[in-house]
């Protein structure tokens, strides 16, 4: 009798909480239950041939941890079956995924065209590094995708974006500028940071590469820093793995190790502080010392019913306006005892801070205001505490004011 195949065995058959416990897994002639890391930078070849054959790309297996490893393998596969994208590469940081998915599609003489709301480290890459090596670049209105449509041009390689924006969560219409980028024969990178995995999934939606810092939620306990880069295998295997290997942004096996034990858990915790998030924004939307509230799934935001479309929930992060500006923000902030002052975000911890003074503190007063950056903007990183203890904690806070 023929044994039959269990349809589980199939790894693509298998729900996502499935693939996150035990996506990518490859366990060493010892049979370990939990990931192994291999923390060795080099590896050993039976003979020479088999040596030259790997450094040929003929024959697979590892050469030097710069360019693989067996850990972050088991991590970036594991990423890569919860994004539904065909191909990953780990880097060392988020900041390295941006730029290396970035600068791997451009050369001198090429066009950029980015949102302008960025996070701090993004909008330099853009807007200060590239046209250091010759690749010009225009930022744009992300919330209106004809304004993309406006700002490219014949040489325009790239549209890049993050949304919910970092830190006033906009919202960028993923499926119309995918379209528009590749009507001109652009590709388009999509930073989804703040959205996750678990509630947006930009390569369904026409992008072409996928970048997290994986510092943050994927993390999410504040212990490793980490980025990936997803997309197609033509894309991932081309340049992103060319660059990563030449000039080394790579990620540590030890922090791949900590990031495959956070993906374990990543769905459960990030469905778990959106739903706090979203109980804080209702509070901090009616509070008479909060000028104005942005959370995706809040009915107030003006974006809304592409927020609703686009994302399967608001996510963790919320941003509110203190009425009385940098004072009166300074004074809530310093009034919490829960919510720590910090400038990470994606932890199991609530965080807050002030974007114009820390991650956007760089930036003229004018780019600030063109970022809708005011004197009183907090960014609320919500994590999975008591909803009844963050509320209570914000309200203190807004006493103080």
């Amino acid at each position: 009798m023929t044994k039959e195949k269990n349809p589980l065995s199939d790894h693509k058959r298998r729900k996502a909480q499935t693939m996150m416990v035990h996506g990518g897994m490859e366990r060493s002639q010892h049979g370990e239950t939990s990931e192994a890391i291999f923390f060795n930078s080099g590896f050993v070849y039976p003979t020479s041939a088999a040596a030259e054959a790997r450094f040929k790309g003929e024959e697979p297996g590892h050469i030097y941890s710069r360019f693989s490893n067996p850990t972050v393998e088991m991590f970036q596969q594991r990423a890569a079956l919860l994004e539904g994208a065909e191909a990953a590469r780990g880097t060392a940081t988020g900041m390295a995924a941006v730029t290396t998915a970035v600068m791997g599609q451009v050369r001198a003489g090429d066009h950029v065209v980015a949102a302008r709301a960025l996070f701090g480290g993004c909008r330099f890459v853009v807007e200060d590094y590239l046209p250091r090596w010759g690749v010009e670049s225009t930022l744009v209105d992300g919330r209106d995708p004809e304004n993309f449509a406006r700002a490219m041009r014949p040489n325009t390689k790239v549209v890049f974006v993050e949304t919910p924006t970092n830190p006033t969560l906009e919202l960028v219409d993923l499926k119309a500028v995918a379209e528009i980028a590749h009507a001109n024969g652009a590709l388009l990178v999509v930073d989804n940071v703040f959205a996750t995995p678990i509630w947006q999934k930009p390569l369904e939606l026409g992008a072409d590469l996928v970048t997290y810092s994986a510092t943050k939620h994927i993390d999410g306990q504040g212990r490793a820093m980490g980025g990936v880069i997803l997309g197609s295998k033509a894309l991932i295997e081309a340049d992103i793995h060319t660059i990563i290997r030449q000039t080394g942004p790579s990620m540590s096996p030890f922090n791949a190790w900590v990031l495959l034990k956070g993906l374990e858990t990543l769905s459960i915790r990030v469905k778990a502080m959106t739903e706090n998030a979203a109980k804080v924004a209702d509070f901090l939307a009616d509070h008479p010392k909060v000028e104005s509230l942005s959370y995706p799934h809040h009915k107030s935001h003006p974006q809304y019913a592409l927020a609703k479309r686009q994302m399967g929930a608001g996510s963790t992060l919320a941003a509110f306006t203190v009425k009385g500006g940098k004072e009166a923000a300074f004074r809530m902030a310093d009034g919490l005892s829960v919510i720590a002052i910090s400038n990470n975000l994606g932890d199991a911890k609530s965080i807050i801070s002030h974007p114009a003074t820390t991650t956007h503190q760089r930036f003229s007063d004018e780019a600030k205001l063109e970022m809708d950056i005011t004197p009183g903007l907090m960014r609320l990183s919500v994590g999975l505490e008591d909803a009844d203890d963050l509320i209570a904690d914000l309200a203190f806070g807004l006493e103080q004011v």
